[in-house]
């Protein structure tokens, strides 16, 4: 296990001098393991009601993440994954409570309803106003006579923020804890998980998930969910969560909504998004007005893979509440909306239509096909080899553009050689990401510069080309021959083919030069792009850039030689 902790029985305490490290308007309780506004003498005498929630800890950055203006009032701390003590939820009551009172918003698990609940009975008895709500919105399982009732899980930030709002807003105690208990009756949630987490102090995780397994409505400290099933693309899984949620809440077309889309702990913001995007689509091919979301991380399971989706079902107050300014260390601020149609987009400038210039270009069309389908062929290959010494999207990318090639080449048949390779170049450097797309883009555009005015272009006119666009990729990309780049492929077969132009077999030694360049490369410790960084780890393995000009060019070769025959 690595974790970036001192010692596993102190992260809670270490976490929290962190947080307060970073946000100088948050305090710790001396004593106890409860952060609260730092203001919180002034606040007791405002007249306001303050809120308190809190639980294990392991969920941040709930629930101490959100304390502040509009939310809560502070947060109570356990250990991870176990329920604060009643004296330490006593202590935050006592901080916070004035005039108006305290609400306790508590998730439903059976430690925290137990001691805050005693906590809150202790605090009447000493003649404080203490009310509380209990947030069960987790929709996998059922609530039966026989089980702990459904679970409280992200869904319970929007609880936060409609109460802080509320109590923000003046409200009394009884119109705050009826306005957190509309919203809990309109909020339910599910989560799907990609892996375990890991337990600081248990040190691996506390199950297995095979490797293409993944387990739908999995509880935010591991326990069991609906069902295990194969991995599926994410539009799916949302699809399965949105009908669950769906017809629980129920919701039914036409209903407005707002969506949090939670990251669970380990799940790249990318993957977030794009689950966002397939719970929006989901809820408007259902008839549901989306009027709000948010989509990052709000309350986890530590090192959880995975996420969770809330849907709150919502009425005009509930909006209003949800759109109320806050501040906290957490809270991103108003949620994006109410989404129209389709993704907003803005239209580029028009560019000018390249208008291909007519010649005999069947021949040349023929060999870049060929190319093209050779790149998609050794994908795998290449993207291996890249994965070795790079970031491993070299054949993910090439092959990408590869693909576009062809779904346009065909238009190019009586098309001369200069704007086919033009072409080339505003396809490869719209498809090709990373350096490739841009250095095979500039070469190919050089080169065709060498063949404007051209209609039938010799040997001699080809080896120019070549050679031109190769120097324009060595200065775009500040390389040089031995620098462990496709230069060490480039270069030798453009100086070969200038040698022999004109020969039979020019094109059979330039390959074989190309080959001989790109064998060097093994022996190479990297001094450009991404491999560079691995130095002499990188000796041993061929440049992968210089192996794919290998693929192209040979296709290339085989292609021209077909057609001589």
């Amino acid at each position: 296990m690595k974790k970036l902790i001192n010692d596993p029985l102190a992260v809670v305490d270490e976490m929290l001098a962190g947080l307060t490290y970073a946000h100088p308007e948050l305090a710790r309780l001396e004593g106890e393991r409860v952060v609260v506004r730092a203001d919180i003498d002034a606040f007791r005498m405002s007249g306001r009601v303050a809120l308190v929630s809190g639980g294990g800890s392991g969920h941040e950055p709930a629930h101490a993440g959100y304390v502040g203006e509009g939310l809560l009032t502070a947060a109570v701390c356990g250990d991870v994954f176990t329920s604060p003590s009643t004296d330490a939820v006593l202590a935050a009551i006592r901080a916070v409570t004035g005039e108006a009172g305290t609400l306790l918003i508590v998730k439903n698990y059976t430690g925290d309803r137990l001691n805050f609940g005693l906590a809150a009975e202790i605090a009447r008895s000493e003649g404080l106003a203490v009310e509380m709500v209990v947030v069960a919105d987790d929709v996998a399982l059922e609530a039966g006579p026989e089980t702990a009732g459904r679970r409280g899980i992200a869904g319970t930030v929007l609880v936060h923020k409609v109460a802080g709002a509320a109590a923000a807003g003046g409200a009394s105690l009884e119109e705050v804890k009826a306005m957190a208990t509309q919203a809990i009756a309109a909020v339910a949630s599910m989560g799907v998980a990609l892996s375990a987490c890991t337990v600081p102090a248990a040190g691996k995780p506390g199950f297995t998930l095979g490797d293409d397994e993944i387990e739908l409505g999995l509880g935010i400290h591991g326990e069991p969910g609906v069902r295990r099933m194969p991995m599926r693309p994410v539009r799916e899984l949302v699809e399965t969560i949105l009908q669950r949620i769906a017809g629980e809440l129920p919701l039914a077309r036409g209903d407005r909504i707002a969506v949090l889309v939670n990251n669970l702990g380990a799940t790249p913001a990318m993957e977030i998004s794009i689950a966002a995007a397939g719970v929006v689509e989901a809820a408007r091919a259902r008839g549901f007005a989306v009027e709000r979301v948010w989509a990052g991380t709000f309350l986890t399971a530590l090192d959880m893979a995975g996420c969770s989706v809330s849907v709150m079902r919502l009425g005009d107050a509930l909006l209003a509440h949800l759109d109320a300014p806050a501040s906290a260390p957490a809270w991103p601020g108003r949620g994006a909306g109410p989404l129209g149609g389709a993704p907003a987009m803005i239209a580029q400038a028009q560019q000018p239509a390249a208008v291909p210039v007519p010649g005999d270009g069947a021949a040349i069309v023929a060999a870049v096909r060929a190319a093209a389908q050779a790149l998609v062929a050794e994908e795998a290959r290449l993207t291996d080899l890249d994965g070795r010494v790079g970031d491993g999207d070299l054949g993910l990318n090439l092959a990408r553009g590869a693909c576009d090639v062809l779904a346009g080449i065909d238009a190019y048949g009586s098309a001369n050689a200069a704007s086919i390779l033009r072409f080339l170049s505003a396809t490869l450097r719209k498809s090709v990401g990373g350096t490739s797309g841009a250095l095979y883009a500039a070469g190919l555009l050089r080169a065709a510069r060498e063949l404007d005015g051209i209609e039938t272009p010799a040997a001699r006119d080809w080896s120019a080309a070549l050679a031109s666009g190769t120097k324009a990729i060595a200065t775009l990309g500040d390389a040089r021959l031995g620098d462990r780049t496709m230069l060490d492929a480039l270069l030798p077969a453009a100086e070969t083919l200038a040698a022999h132009v004109g020969e039979s077999g020019a094109l059979d030694a330039a390959l074989e030069a190309a080959r001989r360049g790109t064998a060097a490369t093994a022996a190479i410790a990297s001094r450009r792009g991404r491999s560079s960084y691995l130095g002499e780890r990188a000796i041993g393995t061929p440049d992968p850039g210089a192996e794919a000009v290998l693929v192209w060019l040979g296709a290339l070769r085989d292609a021209l030689a077909g057609a001589d025959r």
